[in-house]
């Protein structure tokens, strides 16, 4: 455990200016991010003694190796930059806020032809307006349906459309009148436009406008003696009526704000997010996030703020956000949300009325959610400490796996080679980790080959960025330099050793993975294997393996690692394999080369597909003459007559035989 004090720069030698500083690990790993006012000042708190720190700040500094910092010009800068490194390098001791899960959005391609309204999850996409996110899809996807009726734009998906322009037939949306069938030219772009327009600016809460002009268009139609049109607008309000019942109005002065609430405790924190919008609850949001400082609220706040809204488009900033406590510098993170946006932001913490006591209920709310993660996820974090111990003591190791990386090899008789390397942190998977590679130059299914190629592969890349890396721009650390690049200040892809090397087979892929490592010189990372049949343990050098009981959670986190690198694998070898089948039957085609069976097989998507075509359709696909789609219908009608290959999924890369 490393001393602060060895670590401890000169105080002349740390500024006063503001900035952002880094503490990393022995091994050069960044593991907390922060920023200062004055840089001095601020670091001079992290050196006091041992006892007189709070036990988070105490773990943090006797795990680090070294400290560095960047100055900047002003306080914008810094909470830019911190924001930047804390995305970037991930510290295990900053607050994380993440969702526990993915929330629903309500999306607007705005920037197609003729855009679609749609529900779905995930990162946000360029050329889409979104809405939400909401708690439940199928709320959304209910008011979506009563919306269609007043506007009726797209909402089908690109191969209902395309399908539809085909055959000149809408689907049953446009029977029934909750589609404009914009696909067989019943409305133009510009038309179908308009009402994509009228339906962002409803959801966006400007539904004043739309109420009074329909009525008054029913009122007309009324006096009109058109009582058809009159009955149908009349419907059409009634749908609009339903669907603003479904958003409860919060705030009567039509405010736009975010209102958020912590729920603390000595571990974790629960945030709890309401998004107002025009009075009314248009989303919300609440996860629990690990507290690894000794941030109080205010300080809580601030990085919740920074990380929720950094990075955000303009219209994703309200005007007003509501908290329970104010960051220590809310003037600034005011000035920088307010340049984003474009207009002025107010961070305050309500006092009385509406403000007050709904910010009281996203509390609530936001203790409950806090209660019911605790309940769930109490055994859990103490399972994975103690499967890791578990590991650690069967396999004597110096000091607990908190990374171990899992190798597996997969292959079709010999044939695409492939392996996987898949990477667990702290006993959960760390899928921006993951590796493929391709195992070329080999015939046979010689395993123990492919593995030993692998892991020499991969450990020489980490040779090799170390004999390459520039000493004055990174920290030292009981491995050499940290592998960072000096000029983005990023870690390579191969950059941090794991704390264990565990590979898919018995004693002879062990051997192979001990020897690959040996030849490099590297003699300080500790392998294994771990053999299906009867999920052994298999040491190096060692005759008989290490039996872990079945109950042990040791064993389960291992057979997960190993279950995990063979699925990565699997896929890998399957989507090779698809590719390479369905290029082989083209392959004699003349005419037909690597570009034009690309865009053969994305425009008809399977061989079942490609087989039922006629000529002239093979002949509409871009760069595909009549010769040539010709060519390919008298080879895939040859294949399926000699062969024995009746198509192939593309999704799984399994071979459908006659």
């Amino acid at each position: 455990m490393p001393d602060p004090q060895s670590y401890r720069p000169k105080a002349g030698d740390i500024p006063t200016q503001p900035g952002v500083y880094r503490f990393r690990d022995p091994k050069g790993r960044v593991i907390y991010v922060g920023k200062a006012i004055n840089l001095r000042q601020r670091l001079a708190n992290y050196f006091q003694p041992i006892p007189s720190l709070h036990p988070r700040t105490a773990t943090m500094v006797t795990t680090a190796g070294s400290v560095e910092w960047t100055t900047v010009n002003n306080d914008i800068e810094a909470l830019q930059l911190e924001y930047t490194w804390i995305k970037e390098f991930d510290p295990r001791f900053n607050v994380k806020y993440r969702d526990d899960k993915s929330y629903p959005w309500l999306a607007v391609t705005v920037s197609e032809e003729f855009p679609r309204v749609m529900v779905g999850r995930g990162a946000k996409r360029k050329g889409t307006r979104y809405f939400g996110p909401y708690g439940h899809a199928w709320a959304i996807r209910e008011t979506v349906d009563i919306l269609l009726r007043v506007f009726p734009m797209r909402s089908c998906s690109n191969g209902v459309f395309k399908r539809s322009q085909q055959i000149g037939r809408p689907c049953l949306l446009g029977y029934i009148d909750k589609c404009t069938a914009p696909c067989v030219g019943n409305i133009s772009p510009e038309e179908h436009r308009e009402i994509v327009d009228d339906f962002c600016d409803f959801m966006a809460c400007h539904t004043t406008t739309f109420t009074k002009r329909i009525e008054k268009e029913m009122y007309a139609a009324s006096e009109a003696l058109d009582f058809e049109k009159a009955a149908r607008l009349r419907d059409d309000l009634a749908a609009m009526q339903r669907a603003l019942e479904k958003q409860a109005v919060v705030l009567g002065d039509g405010a736009d704000a975010d209102v958020i609430a912590l729920a603390e405790d000595p571990l974790e924190v629960g945030v709890q997010i309401f998004y107002v919008r025009g009075g009314r609850i248009k989303g919300q949001r609440g996860w629990v996030a690990d507290r690894m400082d000794d941030a109080d609220t205010a300080g809580l706040v601030e990085h919740f703020l920074l990380q929720l809204y950094a990075g955000e488009d303009a219209e994703a900033i309200p005007r007003e956000i509501l908290v329970p406590a104010l960051p220590p510098d809310h003037e600034t993170l005011e000035e920088l949300l307010t340049d984003v946006r474009k207009a002025k932001v107010r961070i305050r913490v309500p006092q009385r009325g509406d403000k007050k006591t709904l910010q009281e209920t996203v509390a609530n709310n936001a203790k409950q959610a806090l209660a019911l993660h605790k309940t769930k996820r109490a055994s859990d974090l103490t399972t994975r400490n103690r499967a890791l111990e578990e590991i650690q003591e069967a396999l004597e190791l110096d000091e607990v796996p908190l990374r171990i990386e899992c190798y597996d090899i997969s292959h079709l008789q010999g044939t695409e080679i492939v392996a996987s390397m898949v990477v667990f942190e702290d006993g959960l998977a760390r899928k921006s980790e993951y590796r493929r590679f391709i195992i070329k130059g080999q015939d046979g299914s010689d395993d123990v080959r492919a593995m030993h190629e692998v892991i020499t592969r991969r450990f020489r890349r980490l040779l090799d960025e170390q004999s390459t890396s520039i000493v004055s721009t990174e920290v030292e650390g009981a491995n050499g330099p940290m592998l960072v690049d000096p000029e983005t200040g990023r870690p390579r892809k191969f950059a941090y050793a794991p704390g264990l090397v565990v590979v898919d087979g018995g004693a002879p892929q062990v051997a192979a993975a001990q020897r690959a490592l040996a030849e490099l010189g590297i003699d300080d990372i500790p392998v294994v294997g771990l053999a299906k049949r009867l999920e052994e343990v298999w040491v190096p050098d060692e005759e008989d393996p290490v039996i872990l009981p079945r109950s042990s959670e040791g064993l389960y986190l291992l057979q997960r690692v190993r279950d995990e690198a063979h699925r990565f694998a699997i896929t890998h070898h399957r989507g090779r394999r698809s590719k390479s089948m369905v290029e082989s039957l083209l392959d004699d085609v003349p005419g037909l080369g690597e570009v034009r069976r690309k865009t053969l097989m994305k425009h008809f998507g399977s061989l079942k597909k490609l087989r039922a075509a006629t000529a002239e359709e093979i002949a509409q696909v871009p760069g595909i003459g009549p010769a040539t789609a010709t060519a390919i219908k008298t080879a895939v009608e040859q294949s399926s007559k000699n062969g024995k290959v009746s198509g192939i999924n593309v999704t799984t890369g399994e071979i459908i035989e006659e």
